[in-house]
């Protein structure tokens, strides 16, 4: 390789990460809203918010992009229902364990994301995953066991709320997995928002509470900023290879730290950081092994 080349890839790496710390800057943004609002507001009606403004953020960048609307065609329609279904399931166990949790708590769960995605990567596309990731994998679930104390007197019920949407959120991975071989980003991102956006309408009649200007204005941000932060994510990705951008993932508990202090005043407890560690270490164990399955032999 050329040092022009060499210095290619390596700009290209840094918009990656450049890309993915902003993105999970904007996530965790998101859930913050997502959490203000919770207080106040129903869950239906967040979910509404947040994927209906999705919908047309997506609608809106193929607008103006000049591409037209080929790139939502699909087939998979089947595929699009399930993923819709358990992305709404994770959003509504989420968004509800806010209300009842502090921020980087609900942050801390939710890492078990990436250890359901290994566990259920083997029954639902068949893939193989071998004894040293199913090790990583029990060592994460003792992780959860240290955040949420089940049995001790401190343990929090609505703990299982985020865990629940960490499952669901496999599910959805997993069946993108699928989707993404003839299927685009925009198209997957777009027709399962419009699709969760739907489903809250006809809840809307019951749960509707009309927003004054500063929480209309919270609403449209953490439609916006969820959407752009998935965007650069998916984006981070395509710059630079997996190994490098998934440790960034871990820096959203540094974000919801800092918000969920600088907004409620919460910082989380020493059972939090020692649980997240055992989460964060099994997770880039999990991607180490991935990383080493996928390398060619020579």
């Amino acid at each position: 390789m050329s040092k022009a080349q060499a210095t290619a890839v390596d700009d290209k790496v840094g918009l990656g990460i450049a890309c993915a710390v902003t993105g999970f800057i904007g996530i965790a943004l998101m859930d913050a809203c997502a959490k203000f609002l919770g207080e106040g507001y129903a869950i239906s009606q967040i979910v509404l918010f947040r994927n209906g403004v999705g919908a047309l953020v997506v609608f809106a960048f193929l607008l103006v992009s000049g591409k037209g609307f080929s790139p939502l065609r699909t087939d998979r329609i089947w595929l699009l229902v399930q993923r819709t279904a358990y992305s709404l399931a994770a959003g509504y166990l989420f968004f509800t364990g806010l209300r009842y949790m502090p921020l980087a708590d609900a942050f801390a769960v939710a890492f078990t994301g990436p250890l359901f995605i290994t566990a259920l990567s083997m029954p639902i596309l068949g893939e193989h995953v071998g004894i040293r990731r199913w090790a990583a994998v029990l060592v994460g679930f003792c992780g959860v066991l240290v955040v949420i104390q089940p049995g001790m007197a401190s343990f929090r019920p609505e703990a299982l709320m985020p865990l629940g949407a960490a499952f669901f959120y496999a599910l959805a991975m997993l069946v993108s997995r699928k989707m993404t071989r003839d299927m685009t980003t925009s198209a997957i991102m777009f027709w399962s928002s419009l699709g969760a956006a739907l489903t809250a309408v006809p809840l809307m009649p019951f749960a509707w509470q009309t927003p004054g200007p500063a929480d209309l204005f919270v609403f449209l941000s953490m439609g916006l900023v969820g959407t752009i932060g998935m965007v650069l994510v998916t984006q981070a990705y395509r710059f630079a290879p997996a190994a490098v951008i998934a440790p960034f993932d871990y820096s959203s508990l540094l974000w919801a730290v800092i918000l969920g202090w600088l907004i409620w005043g919460d910082l989380p407890g020493r059972n939090v950081w020692f649980g997240a560690a055992i989460l964060i270490a099994s997770g880039l164990y999990i991607l180490h092994r991935e990383t080493r399955r996928q390398q060619p032999t020579a």
